[in-house]
């Protein structure tokens, strides 16, 4: 004979099993937001953006460049002569990363104008294209509450040959993203993508560094053509 479970018993597994979904935050939206790893691993680089603050703080009224390692290795110097240009790129961020730093790497700069490029590695480690937008308006926000009058420039997420399996996820988030900047007057989306595809539809190697996901001379040369007519009008 078959001994009965209390009924007791069997409810409080299936709570304390429910209990443990909602806590990892495990569901039918995507992995669990634990499994993303939290803004506090770049403190040491927004700590090295201050000493060089105090080193030398950059001019008020200049363009600033935040986002991931596009960003970072962009040499603004070299593409952008004769423009006052601040990167204050940290390599492998999330969007929500500079958000959770916007007090530090934007507001205290003045800008005229922020080129903001972020969500590749977002993508990369299954973050939803719906919480990328969602991170974009929030980065937006952050923005506007101390810097009120300053225009953004979101470039869109590109597509690579070490990545190329997630285009079909990135052009959903792109979507999205160009949605959420269209319902801000202050925001500009521009598109990278189609420039960055070869004939036959897929990423153009020439672009890209020997990873085939970071960009060589060829792929910032040709994203500073596609910026610079955007970064006259300001």
């Amino acid at each position: 004979m078959r001994k009965k479970i209390p009924a007791l018993i069997v409810l409080s597994s299936a709570f304390f099993a429910v209990s443990c979904g909602v806590l990892r935050g495990g569901g039918a939206h995507g992995p669990a937001a634990t499994a993303w790893r939290g803004p506090e691993i770049w403190q040491k680089d927004i700590a090295a953006f201050a000493r060089a603050d105090e080193a030398d703080f950059p001019p008020a009224n200049s363009i600033l460049f935040i986002g991931s390692s596009s960003i970072r290795m962009w040499d603004l110097k070299k593409y952008f002569p004769g423009i006052s240009a601040i990167n204050r790129g940290f390599g492998g961020s999330y969007i929500s990363d500079s958000v959770y730093y916007a007090d530090k790497i934007a507001a205290p700069y003045k800008p005229r104008l922020i080129v903001f490029y972020a969500g590749d590695n977002d993508i990369a480690d299954n973050k939803p294209p719906a919480r990328l937008a969602a991170d974009l308006e929030d980065f937006l926000a952050a923005v506007r509450k101390q810097l009120p009058q300053v225009p953004v420039i979101y470039i869109s997420i590109k597509p690579s040959l070490a990545r190329w399996r997630l285009w079909p996820k990135i052009q959903e988030a792109n979507e999205l993203l160009k949605a959420s900047c269209r319902r801000r007057p202050l925001c500009r989306f521009i598109d990278v993508g189609a420039a960055m595809l070869g004939s036959d539809g897929k990423p153009n190697a020439e672009l890209f560094m020997p990873d085939g996901l970071h960009l060589n001379d060829k792929g910032y040369r040709l994203w500073t053509d596609i910026l610079a007519p955007q970064l006259k009008e300001h």
